[in-house]
């Protein structure tokens, strides 16, 4: 308008305006955490760092670098990582979307057989908690269960212009090597233990179990537990009779199984 400021005009979210990438003549989307990395020196470092044997059996578990792709020469199965049944594996080299990292890693170790070791890039804060050790900042609930099950390194930083579009956070490749044999423990009872531990992170664990609702929930339990000894002999039974152990929406967050009968005996003392 003569005599006035110019508007400057927005660009419209259509094709000129779009979040979405292509790579390959394939179309990403930033939106589902698709970033593409870019640096082929980067590749070849994680790579190396892998430890890759020409008779390794390889899975790379997401498709979001070609050069990843290409660099380990891997088939393609179409689905998703997370629903898909898992084929035998060696060795497993990921850049993978950060909002199924906790997910994907616990399928990892979950998976059977035993697999050498994983070399995955994650987002850089959540890499850090998998590797925090006691005393840390980021030590939570993600470092002792994955602590638990696999040896956990930091192998490198990486800046987010490795990466298109560049994401919003910095990155980290982390190697995860799981324990063998694997730990001797009742998963779901201990996770129910450490949930609890972290629930006020600022408080000691002493304080946090005597909580009234903590100590309420432990007395349920113990009894509950008590009374399933003397009325099963068939412990496959009395561990499923025990799933239902809780109260109301914190049956998960509470359920500590036979760690009920020992945290509760002592706290009694």
């Amino acid at each position: 308008m003569a005599g006035g400021k110019m508007r400057k005009e927005k660009p419209s979210r259509g094709a000129g305006g779009s979040s979405n990438h292509y790579q390959g003549g394939i179309q990403f989307h930033k939106s589902k955490g698709q970033h593409i990395l870019k640096n082929p020196l980067l590749v070849d470092s994680i790579i190396q760092k892998a430890g890759i044997n020409s008779t390794d059996r390889r899975f790379q578990g997401t498709p979001h670098s070609n050069q990843l792709k290409a660099s380990l020469s891997l088939p393609v199965i179409q689905g998703d990582v997370l629903k898909c049944d898992l084929p035998y594996f060696d060795i497993c080299v990921a850049n993978i979307p950060y909002q199924i990292s906790s997910p994907l890693t616990f399928k990892l170790l979950n998976h059977r057989p035993l697999f050498r070791c994983a070399v995955i890039m994650f987002q850089r804060e959540f890499a850090m908690r998998l590797v925090a050790q006691p005393g840390d900042t980021l030590y939570c609930r993600l470092s002792v269960n994955t602590q638990l099950l696999a040896r956990v390194s930091h192998l490198l930083k990486v800046g987010r212009n490795n990466f298109r579009p560049p994401p919003k956070v910095d990155s980290s490749v982390v190697r995860i090597e799981p324990r063998k044999p694997a730990p001797l423990v009742n998963f779901k009872e201990w996770d129910g233990l450490v949930r609890i531990c972290f629930t006020r992170k600022n408080k000691t664990i002493g304080a946090i179990f005597k909580q009234k609702r903590v100590l309420s929930i432990l007395e349920k339990n113990y009894k509950t537990l008590q009374a399933l000894q003397i009325s099963h002999g068939n412990s496959d039974q009395m561990a499923t009779d025990a799933s239902v152990l809780g109260d109301n929406n914190y049956s998960l967050f509470f359920y500590l199984g036979n760690w009920d009968s020992w945290i509760y005996a002592i706290l009694l003392k």
